[in-house]
């Protein structure tokens, strides 16, 4: 039977959000409803609002939650009704060409729930990355929730769902940081600090963490900058290469999405380093650099999407560090808020107060 909950959705282009009386419809074949827990106010849910990723609005908001499963869809063995689970936009399909060559985290056909979500008067709902995380419960595809140990903080496990292991995978996984090596992240919000705490959960010996603020590059060193450049006062490409006997680092994380952040990420690398993309550009945003340069510095160019994670491997992996110590997932959670303290949380946001504003339900 069809539920009625509590979610937040975002009626029109940068209209304010709102709680609305959501309608969950029971899970089809391949589907499940997860009670939510705890939700993250993340940026991306702002560039729905504002009509960043589509127009098909209204959209139901929220996506970096953890919950409890509470019931499955016909054909469902993965997940069960009480499993603990963060939910995940990469439910990966198994089938296309990048599962079969063994990259599922490149997966080009994720999988999302069929059936839709609608207002009481019928209206049908786009939840944000296929999830829909700002409300009581939620419908998925069954994929998309992993199950992870349930004495984690749901407030701290949700976070993994998006930005943290957005951050912590660029370094990780697509940057390959190893042992030893020198890093500078520029920009220092939320997905910039957990590249912070990545690169030093792989062993980088220096991490310069690079902004033009210094509340958040305090706060990067708390997750483990061993230096800081404010960018604003300082040349940060200088200011790298000092810090690297004049060489520039090792890899460099782009987390802000701007041409002029990702060139001083170009020519902050040392000769074969690597750049790595994390930050979400606009579609309007334009590059250019001299093609020698390109060819003459070597090296790799590589845009992380979502960490390039494989949820059903790094999730539980990145919890089991958390609880051993290594990985201090609650420091990223500035506040926790109501489903009615969203658009607040959205300025806050953006002016730059908190690195995580987390619904907890």
């Amino acid at each position: 039977m069809a539920q009625q909950v509590q979610g937040v959705i975002a009626p029109g282009k940068n209209e304010p959000v709102r709680v609305e009386t959501i309608v969950i419809p029971d899970p089809g074949p391949g589907e499940a409803v997860v009670k939510i827990q705890a939700c993250g106010v993340c940026h991306t849910d702002l560039h729905y609002k504002q009509g960043g990723i589509n127009d098909e609005f209204p959209f139901l908001l929220g996506h970096e939650a953890a919950g409890v499963v509470e019931s499955v869809g016909e054909g469902v063995t993965d997940v069960a009704p009480g499993d603990f689970v963060i939910l995940n936009w990469r439910a990966v399909c198994g089938q296309c060409r990048a599962c079969l060559r063994g990259r599922p985290w490149y997966c080009f056909d994720t999988h999302n729930a069929k059936r839709k979500m609608t207002l009481l008067d019928g209206t049908e709902l786009s939840p944000a990355l296929g999830i829909g995380a700002f409300a009581e419960k939620t419908l998925v595809a069954s994929g998309q929730c992993t199950k992870v140990d349930p004495e984690v903080s749901p407030a701290v496990a949700g976070l993994l769902g998006c930005g943290v292991m957005a951050g912590i995978g660029a370094a990780i996984n697509t940057g390959q940081v190893g042992r030893g090596d020198s890093v500078a992240v520029i920009g220092c919000g939320g997905v910039g600090d957990a590249a912070v705490a990545g690169a030093r959960l792989a062993g980088a010996a220096k991490i310069i963490a690079v902004d033009i603020d210094d509340r958040k590059l305090e706060t990067a060193k708390t997750m483990g900058a061993t230096h800081t450049v404010n960018s604003r006062s300082t040349d940060p490409v200088e200011a790298i290469r000092a810090l690297t006997d004049g060489n520039g680092a090792d890899v460099v994380i782009e987390a802000v999405g701007r041409p002029e952040t990702y060139r001083q990420a170009f020519y902050a690398r040392d000769l074969a380093g690597t750049v790595v993309l994390v930050g979400v550009p606009t579609p309007e945003m334009k590059l250019e650099l001299p093609l020698l340069d390109v060819f003459g510095r070597g090296g790799s160019l590589k845009s992380s999407w979502y960490g390039d994670c494989l949820p059903s491997r790094d999730f539980p992996m990145l919890v089991d560090l958390h609880q051993q110590g290594r990985l201090d997932l609650a420091a990223f959670v500035t506040e926790t808020i109501g489903l009615g303290d969203i658009e607040q949380a959205f300025a806050r946001m953006h002016d730059g107060d908190v690195l995580r504003s987390v619904v907890v339900l």
